[in-house]
């Protein structure tokens, strides 16, 4: 027989647990963050998780405190004697943090895995990493899913013409390619020059934009001085419209305002992150029946493959 399981949600990402749970038609799990005046903060669990697999839903933003808050429910789970703990981290945060770039610097991609492992996960849920290889930087499953699922129905109800794929940098071609590999259309490319992290120097276009309508697609919206470079200049190559992709909405400030202010006519996020700006540009789809499928099939022990569309 199959243990039971219970789903519980870290302070920030409780908004998505209760979509999951509602899809599941499960109740959240009762649990309890206290916080000291110091700004520590003890978790505790107030319902019996003994035997129980336990789903810990904490994406890591804003990324100190939600980690540590995700590392003490780990350890508590642990304590408590749960039979698996599994973190379902719809936002993985440090990600671009993944190699050395330079010398003396951290990779902290690698840390935060291994800090997760020590912790005493069991096997981590996440979606559409910075970059494919931090799966290797763990010693236990993870499953990584993609936000492909819910953008391609998306822009296939758009029934756009003309219609191109685009990556506002090379860093993002291979996600940009399986895009245009299966709506069997051209892929174009960006190429930027940076002056220092979150500015742009320099950008050009290589491929044709003109007459098009263009899908620009990126894993992450930061201050978004990329993403609206590269919209603003294929609008001036002649794009008939430009849209962006983007799974996961950091839009730090003054993100918004630049969104609003570019060329871009749409904006589609995933809510991995609670998009909680003013930007009339941006529409947010929903990934909770993607994780509450992808934990209903990891409890009864089967294939989540048919969640790939690419």
């Amino acid at each position: 027989m199959l243990p039971p399981f219970k789903i519980f949600a870290g302070t920030k990402s409780e908004y998505m647990a209760k979509e999951i749970c509602k899809d599941l038609g499960v109740e959240l799990g009762k649990m309890n963050i206290q916080h000291f005046a110091d700004g520590e903060f003890e978790v505790s669990f107030e319902e019996s998780i003994r035997g129980c697999e336990v789903y810990l839903v904490q994406s890591t933003f804003p990324n100190s405190d939600n980690l540590m808050e995700l590392l003490l429910m780990i350890d508590a789970a642990k304590r408590a004697s749960a039979a698996s703990i599994i973190a379902v981290m719809p936002y993985f945060g440090w990600a671009r943090q993944d190699r050395k770039d330079k010398p003396r610097v951290s990779i902290a991609a690698k840390l935060v895995a291994d800090l997760l492992s020590t912790a005493g996960v069991n096997r981590v849920i996440c979606m559409d990493l910075h970059a494919d290889q931090i799966q290797g930087f763990f010693n236990v499953p993870v499953d990584h899913l993609y936000a492909s699922s819910v953008f391609i129905p998306y822009i296939e109800s758009l029934h756009l013409p003309d219609m191109v794929i685009a990556t506002p940098d090379v860093g993002g071609a291979k996600r940009a390619n399986n895009y245009a590999k299966y709506f069997n259309v051209p892929l174009v490319l960006c190429h930027k020059q940076r002056a220092k992290a979150n500015v742009v120097a320099s950008m050009t276009v290589i491929g044709e934009v003109k007459d098009k309508n263009v899908i620009l697609i990126d894993d992450m919206v930061d201050t978004a001085g990329t993403i609206t470079k590269a919209a603003d200049l294929m609008m001036s190559e002649g794009a008939k419209s430009v849209r962006a992709l983007c799974s996961h909405a950091i839009m730090s400030d003054p993100a918004s305002q630049r969104v609003t202010d570019c060329g871009i006519c749409e904006m589609i996020f995933t809510n991995s992150i609670p998009y909680t700006g003013d930007c009339k540009k941006c529409t947010i789809l929903s990934v909770a029946h993607l994780f509450a499928d992808t934990i209903r099939r990891v409890h009864e022990n089967q294939s989540i493959s048919s969640q790939y569309l690419i």
